[in-house]
């Protein structure tokens, strides 16, 4: 029997993911096909009920999907109910278990690509949706020192930051047009964008979340964009003499922890690394 994985979104015909996770199976011989499911928000409950079946191994889930899942799933972790949303549908026996591999996928490739522990840095994480809930919870499980949260919307920073607060961290909340914004950023030891600027083809393309002149020298600049590869924040930041992560390596992570709990195997994220790269070269634009 052929095994099937997938991922929900809309739109999703650019997805990345189906590059990344088909050259896994094929490089562990495994006989699963993985394929991009475009799922209007209307038929996410039928199609989340036919993963119950035995050729299923289970499901990404991006935007707009990432919270209205988690409504027909029989048990969701600890992590993802935490941060209020899942990424990852596992089927275990006919049972759908709901997971986040978001924030591993953050620490993961923030450890790999810069060799940094946030424990006790002092970090500024820009964006209050689910991406930057995920990186939000994460910092936090790892001791970060201290965290501001901006956001177009400060409410919704006010609100995530009293969240994170509740777990120990000495968080707050500030808009981006905020003076006390920019005097974050000035002396932050981690800036991570999680927002959509910056996003070719995006609404603030060729943009950066961060005015010129406030990112420090020693400073670790986490660009969660991917697209394109040298974001308007990455080049300010190289300007600068920070040093500088992009997006790409935490879609990675966060696909290869997703593999493993299909599989019960380790992923080989060289493949999978690999996958991404030959899609570039290729031409093709993702849109997820």
């Amino acid at each position: 029997m052929k095994l099937k994985a997938g991922i929900f979104g809309y739109p999703i015909s650019h997805s990345i993911s189906p590059a990344m996770h088909q050259a896994a199976f094929d490089h562990a011989r495994i006989d699963a096909s993985y394929t991009a499911w475009e799922t209007h928000p209307s038929a996410l409950a039928d199609g989340i009920s036919r993963l119950r079946g035995e050729e299923y191994l289970g499901a990404n889930v991006t935007v707009p999907h990432k919270r209205a899942a988690m409504a027909w799933l029989d048990e969701i972790d600890d992590l993802a109910n935490r941060i209020g949303a899942v990424n990852t549908i596992v089927n275990v026996g006919g049972r759908l278990r709901g997971a986040n591999t978001d924030a591993h996928g953050f620490l993961s490739s923030l450890q790999s690509e810069a060799g940094v522990e946030p424990a006790g840095m002092n970090a500024v994480l820009i964006g209050a949706g689910g991406a930057a809930r995920a990186a939000a919870h994460g910092l936090a499980q790892e001791g970060v020192g201290a965290l501001t949260i901006a956001n177009r919307t400060p409410e919704r920073a006010v609100s995530l930051a009293a969240e994170i607060a509740g777990r120990g961290v000495d968080a707050r909340g500030v808009g981006l047009s905020d003076p006390d914004f920019g005097r974050a950023c000035a002396c932050a030891d981690l800036l991570v964008n999680s927002s959509s600027v910056g996003m070719l083809h995006g609404p603030a393309e060729g943009k950066s979340p961060v005015p010129k002149g406030s990112i420090g020298r020693g400073c670790v600049v986490y660009d969660m964009v991917y697209n394109p590869p040298l974001t308007p924040l990455l080049a300010l930041a190289a300007a600068s003499g920070a040093q500088t992560v992009g997006g790409l390596p935490m879609l990675v992570h966060q696909g290869a922890a997703a593999w493993t709990m299909w599989t019960g195997i380790e992923a080989p994220i060289d493949v999978m690394f690999e996958a991404v790269n030959q899609w570039r070269k290729r031409g093709n634009q993702p849109l997820s």
